[in-house]
């Protein structure tokens, strides 16, 4: 039996930092989480690092709690970034094919998605990710996988997400803190998608919408390839203030009454029942918070009050938002999978149907799935970009696998060979008399 690769993720979010450690073993297909741990997070505002001691201690907190669960150190992790400076863009590249009587090489894909990077960006700007949606050989367009195709011509879409080059460094300077090196910096909204959406819906057209505390991502997604994406500067907080201004108690209290609220089912009642009893009627809409031990010491409120009052209105306009950023990427209609909600804000009550209402069109609520191991605790929305973390790190120990694995091994052993002196004339001149 191979023995499994080590893998491990630092969610950094505005409310929690989440770790998550796994191996990997791949002759099985299979990833076991065995560190898991999470801290409040501190020094981050909507997704931005404000204060580098606080950040940077409420990360070491995180990691130190996995990697005592796990018994491993990380000596390398997986970071997730999000923020309002968060940006997208598509682009194209073509390249001539290096052989042009032979076949598509990963060094020829590697060189036209090289050359749909060649954007102009601003100096503040750096680029997250290049991520190809679509090839073309020879003007034959949706090719999802090149490699070992004939043609003289290679041209790719891609779609490229940049940040703040300040807001990445300053990221990067907490994690060092930690002691360990950065693998990569990984979109938020994209980390969610691997733990959180289907093949199916990637492929038809789907909205991803992750609502973390102070920040939500959104990821369209179209045949199979990310099309757009973009982050909004509020949250499930934004909900936690207007239920603490409206029922005058602290934040912390009023974060207990909203995750109570997403708790607490609703009972059906007869269609006209308790009408000719108003006590009944005020018992029923009345919502007991007493096991909550409020320092305020609420007992009671009335359900009503809170949803339609205070949360509803605030959903609407949430949603508004994101409908809002569905028509300014410009793929309004193309996504009849709907919306797929995650992160923590996803559990706030009453968010599928304002979802629903608002946008006209399905909404569910995705679980983070693809990992065994230590699950009991991560197997909620408020972990997909974690889980998510995890499985895009264990895609980049074999980044080609599925798409170029097999060929591009072959490949990349045969690079190591001087091929334009006399092993390469004698390749050709075998390659002519192969038909």
């Amino acid at each position: 039996m191979a023995k499994p690769s080590l893998v491990a993720a630092i969610d950094v979010g505005s409310s929690k930092i989440a770790t998550l450690i796994a191996q990997v073993y791949e002759d099985e297909n299979r990833i076991h989480i065995i560190g898991a741990s999470t801290s409040d997070s501190k020094g981050i505002k909507k997704g931005q690092v404000v204060n580098i001691d606080e950040a940077a201690e409420s990360i070491i907190s995180s990691v130190e709690g996995a990697e005592r669960m796990a018994g491993y150190n990380v000596a390398k992790a997986h970071v997730s970034i999000g923020g309002a400076h968060i940006l997208s863009q598509n682009s194209s590249g073509v390249v001539a094919v290096a052989q042009p009587q032979g076949e598509i090489t990963p060094q020829d894909i590697d060189r036209v998605i090289e050359a749909a990077r060649a954007v102009s960006l601003p100096e503040a700007r750096e680029i997250l990710h290049v991520i190809p949606r679509d090839f073309s050989v020879d003007s034959q367009s949706g090719i999802k996988d090149p490699l070992g195709m004939t043609g003289v011509r290679l041209e790719v879409e891609t779609h490229i997400i940049t940040g703040f080059s300040t807001a990445i460094k300053n990221l990067k300077k907490c994690v060092g803190e930690v002691g360990s090196d950065i693998e990569s910096l990984v979109f938020s909204g994209l980390a969610s998608a691997y733990s959180t959406l289907t093949e199916t819906e990637k492929e038809l057209g789907a909205i991803l919408v992750d609502i973390g505390a102070g920040t939500t991502s959104v990821a369209i997604f179209l045949e199979g390839s990310l099309a757009y994406s973009s982050v909004l500067p509020l949250g499930a907080k934004n909900v936690t203030n207007d239920l603490a201004i409206g029922l005058r108690v602290s934040l912390e209290s009023a974060e207990k009454i909203k995750i109570h609220l997403g708790t607490q089912p609703v009972k059906p009642t007869l269609p006209g029942s308790g009408e000719k009893d108003p006590q009944e009627k005020d018992r029923k809409d009345e919502i007991d918070l007493s096991e909550l031990n409020l320092p305020e010491e609420l007992k009671a409120a009335s359900r009503k009050t809170l949803i339609e009052g205070i949360i509803r209105p605030r959903l609407n306009e949430f949603f508004q938002l994101i409908g809002q950023e569905i028509k300014k990427s410009g793929f309004g209609g193309l996504t009849p999978a709907g919306l797929v909600l995650c992160g923590g804000g996803a559990l706030t009550v009453g968010a599928i149907e304002a979802g629903k209402r608002t946008l006209s069109m399905p909404v569910r609520i995705a679980i983070p799935s693809g990992v065994t191991g230590l699950i009991d605790d991560i197997e909620t929305p408020a972990f997909a970009a974690s889980v998510g973390l995890i499985l895009f790190a264990s895609r980049q120990l074999h980044p080609h696998e599925g798409k170029f694995s097999p060929i591009s091994s072959v490949s990349k052993a045969f690079d190591k060979f001087n091929t334009k002196g006399m092993f390469g004339k004698i390749t050709g001149f075998i390659k002519t008399l192969v038909p």
